[in-house]
């Protein structure tokens, strides 16, 4: 695919580290997905893997319990993963999709009300991730990433794909509204044929083909309420401001890397190692959960694109487990600026973008202004992910440590403030 990015003209600020990590958390988690940082330096912390909901003290050292998925709480996490929301002042949402409910939590960890999400099909668009991050605007809307209703697949044996847009909405909890903000571009997944054999029997089903280095659009609301959409192959930030105004950026420097097709393999290999590790995790979680040990046995297998014919998991769901990736014709020639997901405000108004640019194992954040400026390029250390931000310049990350993840607290101050 020869999409050639364009060159912008303006000059790439230079690279710089963050800040020192200030504080680490004590406590082991599974996971820091999602950090909500309030007033009083306590934060809320989203830990998506152990299905816990936590509230820490601000040295990181001491916390509580707001929801997590033993029986004995009387605030179970549920079934699924959730996800945090920002509201206005401390208030915090916590999203059930099985539920169709946002938990209010209050700024001392209570869950103090239930409210029903916008519309039951939005909800898995309400945790966050791949989704972008929900917040509250300064009119007190919720802003989202809703998904486009895709058309009833044609069964098994007949190709199909999902759409390949989003819209950006904000609801109106007063008048139960939904107001359409953009749409953007996402990542699409299409379903082909495929033929497996599981416990003896000749099967057909539709397998996910999924492009490991897709072209994407990104958004995220800024810290006065304008969203901030982020075009892939311009590389440029569009802001809408809560009336609606509309202004655009200038496109951004990038530093745009034309993949062999040796890089574009290797790519696929390692997305397909990672989704077969994560995929074993997962089952070795649910197993330990349910008291159930794993063996090797129990690890999927994901499908090449050239396999005519996969072999499914013994006993498995095989449609479930088996994944298709697409051929390196089918990837763009230029590694794309970003991923899905990669966007996300700070508590200054700055918009901050993970790029898919790497140095010494560390990602490379770029801190673009709220006139579409890169006015920043911030490393953080290697093997940490931002997952939140906090007054002052604080930045709230988690780090993996052996078979656990913690929290860390750092602190930074935009070069362009």
């Amino acid at each position: 695919m020869a999409s050639v990015p364009r060159i912008g003209a303006q000059s790439p600020p230079p690279l710089r580290p963050l800040g020192p990590i200030l504080s680490t958390s004590v406590e082991p988690l599974g996971a820091v997905s999602q950090v909500r940082a309030l007033a009083d330096g306590h934060v809320i912390v989203h830990d998506n893997a152990g299905r816990r909901v936590l509230l820490f003290d601000s040295t990181l050292t001491s916390f509580t319990v707001i929801a997590d998925s033993t029986s004995q709480t009387g605030n179970a996490y549920g079934s699924q993963i959730g996800g945090l929301v920002a509201a206005r002042g401390d208030t915090t949402y916590f999203v059930d999709p099985v539920a169709y409910s946002m938990f209010v939590i209050d700024p001392r960890g209570r869950i103090v009300r239930v409210l029903a999400v916008p519309r039951p099909g939005d909800v898995n668009h309400l945790i966050g991730g791949p989704f972008g991050t929900p917040g509250v605007d300064a009119r007190g809307r919720l802003v989202y990433m809703a998904a486009i209703p895709a058309a009833a697949p044609p069964g098994p044996g007949h190709p199909h794909a999902e759409p390949d847009s989003a819209l950006v909405v904000r609801f109106d909890f007063t008048s139960r509204s939904l107001e359409t903000v953009a749409k953007i571009g996402i990542p699409r997944v299409r379903y082909a044929p495929t033929s497996f054999e599981s416990l003896g029997i000749s099967l057909v089903a539709n397998v996910a083909v999924v492009n490991t280095m897709p072209w994407t659009d990104d958004w995220a609301l800024l810290a006065d309420g304008t969203i901030a959409v982020v075009r892939g192959q311009e590389y440029r930030v569009e802001f809408i401001d809560t009336s609606g105004k509309i202004s655009v950026g200038a496109k951004l420097p990038f530093d745009w890397h034309r993949m062999t097709d040796e890089e574009k393999t290797a790519q696929s290999d390692s997305t397909r190692r990672e989704a077969q590790r994560q995929r074993a995790a997962s089952i070795a979680r649910g197993r330990a959960q349910r008291g159930v040990v794993t063996n090797s046995d129990s690890t999927p297998r994901a499908a090449s694109s050239g396999s005519k014919r996969p072999q499914a998991p013994s006993g498995s769901a095989p449609t479930s487990l088996l994944l298709q990736f697409a051929a390196i014709d089918e990837m763009p020639d230029y590694r794309p600026a970003f991923r899905q997901g990669a966007a996300i405000g700070d508590r200054d108004g700055y918009l901050w973008i993970r790029t898919s640019k790497m140095m010494n194992g560390g990602a490379i954040y770029d801190v673009i202004s709220r006139n579409g400026e890169l006015i920043d390029r911030i490393q953080v250390p290697p093997g940490r992910t931002i997952a939140g931000f906090g007054p002052g310049g604080g930045v709230y990350m988690g780090v993996v440590d052996g078979d656990i993840t913690r929290l860390e607290r750092a602190r930074t101050i935009v070069a362009g403030k």
